[in-house]
């Protein structure tokens, strides 16, 4: 499986979460504890959104995420007030940059931790139901790809949540159709710029852990000196696969079957039920 974080808040450097913090994203890629395999070595991905620029930047690797140089300057280099990132543990296909995360369309970024399951069976199935005008888009070969289209095609920009609502309703009733019993293992996230749309959910109800920060405060206390934690200031938010520092108070678990909506201060927590189109 695989590890990834979302950010929204004051614009901070990368490397103050992705490097900085104890169990940052970058231990998580040789030391996850909660994840399906301790090291996720097949890649990475980080894109961010800077003003005035309407579509996110991103930087893709096929090497681990702990042995690039490139990401480190990169990182200390890059503020931002938005961004994801994704480190990669490869399922059904290969370790190349176009299966790296974040997927990108548009405004639109997508990130995902999971499977679908026996997805070689349902893949042209999936693919033929992607909208014929976004199908060229497509780069390279994973589930989590088709899943972001699949999500665009069912109305991602206009409503995200309902969106991902078919997408996954649609996977579940594809998949059911060859014997599949639990197709779908997903956390995802999926950003324009101005929210970060997250879900937690599974087809057998077990899905990969997902938290949520409940206050930067926590932060400043472990990492008083640290200016660059102190510039993401009291309303900043981070959803990741698991926590960065060793602080209960400071992280809640995302339910099972719910997603999030955070779009500047409001946040807002829904049961996520899929919905067959």
């Amino acid at each position: 499986m695989c590890r990834w974080l979302a950010y929204t808040g004051n614009p901070v450097h990368l490397e103050t979460l992705l490097f900085r913090a104890h169990h940052s994203l970058i231990d998580q890629s040789l030391h996850s504890r909660l994840g399906a395999t301790t090291t996720n070595g097949d890649g990475f991905g980080i894109g961010w959104y800077q003003q005035p620029f309407d579509q996110p930047f991103r930087y893709r690797s096929v090497q681990p995420a702990w042995n690039d140089h490139n990401l480190r300057e990169l990182s200390r280099a890059v503020a931002a007030p938005m961004f994801l990132a994704h480190i990669r543990a490869a399922t059904h296909t290969p370790v190349q940059q176009t299966n790296c995360h974040p997927f990108r369309h548009g405004r639109w970024m997508f990130v995902h931790n999971g499977l679908i399951d026996s997805f070689p069976l349902v893949r042209r199935d999936l693919l033929v139901a992607i909208d014929p005008e976004r199908f060229n888009s497509l780069e390279g070969s994973t589930d989590s790809e088709a899943m972001f289209h699949l999500a665009m095609t069912f109305g991602l920009e206009q409503d995200p949540v309902p969106a991902l609502s078919r997408m996954v309703g649609f996977i579940e009733a594809t998949a059911r159709r060859q014997g599949i019993e639990h197709p779908v293992r997903m956390t995802v996230c999926a950003s324009d710029g101005e929210q970060l749309v997250a879900v937690r959910y599974s087809s057998e109800g077990k899905s990969a852990s997902l938290y949520h920060s409940t206050s930067f405060r926590h932060f400043y206390e472990l990492y008083p000196d640290d200016s660059h934690i102190a510039a993401a200031g009291d309303n900043a938010y981070l959803i990741v696969s698991e926590p960065l520092i060793d602080l209960p108070r400071a992280w809640a678990q995302v339910p099972e079957a719910t997603a999030v909506v955070v779009r500047g201060k409001q946040i807002d927590y829904r049961p996520f039920v899929p919905i067959e189109p």
